[in-house]
């Protein structure tokens, strides 16, 4: 990190990104960095690659964010700031697939790339590299990180909600096994600079729409399916459900948490129809990993217990193929099934 650290001691051009369909974690992270890095005055632009729940939008920084359906910016100045670029942040993910369509521009840039991220098979694509599965955020990984740049003191009120919005969503409101002592004793670190908790716990899980809670509703009464016999449970969301209830991005987050909820389920999946698309959720318990899964069949990964893929087919052909592997993976989901939970 030395040779990073000298780098920013002087004003840099920077670009900071986050992964597609940016969660809390991915966009606090990219707002808490970029919000740090204009301290020591440098130029930071953040660029998603695609739209975000609305339910983040109150984040600090976010007026200045800019997405590439929906640029403030036209598409050539977008392209000008990768090409000017000393430096490219890449965080919350670890392959350059997870930035389409903005990978070009990264790879084609001369700026050297940093990677922050704490998902499993990385890929080799960075200069630097702050890189840590055990990790529970890479929230936290940001703080740890602007520490290492001795930036420690200048993490103030704005940049915590940010870094404890991420933290607060990755490690599921602290409930997931990644939530370590250290974990806590960041995020006690980011209270006593006064920020508050309640108000963003509330700004991320209490501001749904009506139409949210009406396609909460309906998924779980007509679309929820539970298979005992391979202690599984899924959802499948045709655009048609999605369009009824005046779908936008983000109404389905956490979806997929209320089937591994279900007792006795070990697996769970939502399969959600899009444009020329099947995206899908997974979910687990113990120690099924639906990371391997999802690299294995669904060209996707992610967490042991937390993974996504995607798959360019019908929605009935995407389900299909996820209930014709069940058979082959039933004793893996039976082994986790008699472990003991984790400590």
């Amino acid at each position: 990190m030395e040779p990073l650290r000298a780098l920013l001691q002087s004003p840099r051009r920077v670009v900071v990104i986050p992964h597609q369909k940016p969660d809390a974690d991915a966009l606090g992270s990219s707002l808490g960095l970029a919000n740090w890095l204009r301290k020591g005055g440098h130029t930071v632009n953040v660029v998603s690659p695609t739209d975000y729940p609305r339910f983040l939008n109150w984040l600090p920084g976010h007026d200045a964010l800019v997405t590439v359906y929906q640029p403030r910016h036209n598409h050539a100045e977008v392209a000008g700031w990768f090409t000017k670029a000393d430096l490219i942040f890449c965080l919350d993910f670890n392959d350059l697939k997870r930035c389409e369509p903005l990978n070009g521009l990264v790879e084609r840039s001369k700026a050297k790339r940093v990677l922050i991220d704490h998902h499993e098979a990385k890929q080799d694509f960075a200069h630097f590299e702050y890189w840590r599965v055990s990790a529970a955020a890479t929230a936290e990984l940001i703080f740890e990180f602007i520490g290492l740049m001795g930036g420690a003191s200048q993490v103030d009120g704005p940049i915590a909600e940010c870094l404890y919005a991420g933290i607060m969503t990755d490690t599921g409101s602290f409930k997931y096994p990644a939530t370590s002592s250290r974990v806590h004793r960041i995020v006690a670190h980011l209270l006593d600079i006064g920020i508050d908790h309640t108000t963003i716990h509330r700004r991320i899980y209490d501001t749904n729409s009506e139409d949210r809670l009406k396609l909460l509703g309906f998924a779980l009464n007509n679309r929820l399916k539970v298979l005992p016999e391979y202690r599984t449970a899924y959802f499948a969301l045709s655009k048609t459900d999605l369009f009824q209830f005046n779908y936008q991005v983000g109404d389905t987050e956490g979806l997929v948490n209320y089937a591994l909820s279900v007792e006795g389920v070990v697996l769970a999946a939502l399969f959600k129809e899009e444009e020329d698309h099947v995206k899908i959720s997974f979910r687990s318990v113990g120690d099924f990993s639906v990371n391997e899964l999802s690299r294995a069949e669904f060209n996707g990964g992610g967490h042991k217990n937390a993974a996504g893929g995607k798959l360019p087919t019908s929605l009935t052909t995407a389900v299909d193929k996820f209930l014709s592997l069940l058979p082959h993976y039933q004793p893996q989901i039976e082994q986790a099934a008699l472990m003991p939970p984790a400590q």
